[in-house]
């Protein structure tokens, strides 16, 4: 029996694959899905065999973001639960840029919200011809969470980071390898292939070098990014008292437009 619910995990030989499992749901991400991410992104801590973990989408994409109805569900709770369940996706994500091994995204379909910040902390990125990002939380009137905003400005830079979460565009395969998001775009037919050749490269390097150079690296680019974001959870509990987040919850319920008068 699998270890996780809403993840598949396979080994082959050095390489380990990772799917998100909820293909009904768009791989949305809830509560337990999040806490089996960073369950599974610490089993890989005393793992001397995995040199190199690709995660991916099942189904169609990579994940569509934070499960909206669990979302509206956990408003109900006291705030101080709230708060908790919040940073759930804090978590994982820290659990993800913590993993020694070398890791890449195959990056299938859309990665929205939440999906984007995964997809974000990998060291790499193969992208599928379909592939797509979006942070459609500016329009649901709230800012984005996970501390996930430092990777996105450390990958795209300040203006380019500000047209996808200010702006909430939708980017396409082509423009995300024009921007070095990512590494490559090929068939998604033969995207996990990819993945698997790409892994190769690292596969073949000395772990030990491999994995020093990996976390210095991240400490030297992201060394203030938690102290900095630390407060981006209550910042979203904040924006959920707000008019404008209710119209635009309201305006995304009935499919409409969002009025927004900055109330």
């Amino acid at each position: 029996m699998s270890a996780y619910q809403y993840l598949d995990v396979e080994q082959h030989d050095h390489v380990a694959l990772v799917r998100f499992n909820r293909p009904e749901s768009c791989n949305a991400l809830h509560y337990d899905i999040l806490v089996e991410i960073e369950r599974c992104a610490f089993a890989f801590r005393d793992d001397a065999e995995t040199r190199v973990v690709i995660f991916t989408g099942a189904g169609r994409h990579f994940s569509a973001g934070a499960d909206l109805d669990e979302f509206r569900a956990d408003r109900s709770q006291p705030l101080v639960v709230q708060r908790r369940r919040q940073r759930a996706g804090e978590r994982a994500l820290h659990a993800l840029l913590g993993i020694d091994q070398i890791t890449i995204g195959a990056w299938n379909g859309g990665a929205l919200g939440g999906g984007a910040c995964l997809a974000t902390a990998m060291d790499f990125r193969i992208g599928a011809e379909d592939c797509f990002i979006q942070y459609p939380e500016i329009d649901l009137g709230m800012n984005l969470m996970w501390q996930s905003l430092p990777l996105t400005i450390h990958l795209l830079g300040p203006t380019r980071a500000k047209r996808l979460v200010i702006g909430g565009e939708r980017v396409q395969s082509p423009t995300l390898l024009a921007w070095g998001l990512l590494e490559e775009i090929v068939p998604g037919a033969t995207l996990i292939e990819r993945a698997f050749a790409f892994a190769q490269t690292y596969v073949d390097k000395s772990p030990i070098a491999a994995q020093m150079i990996k976390r210095s690296v991240n400490q030297v680019s992201g060394a203030l990014d938690r102290a900095l974001m630390h407060m981006d959870a209550d910042q979203n509990l904040f924006a959920l008292t707000t008019a404008d987040q209710r119209a635009a919850a309201e305006a995304y319920l009935n499919q409409r437009p969002p009025r927004f008068r900055g109330e």
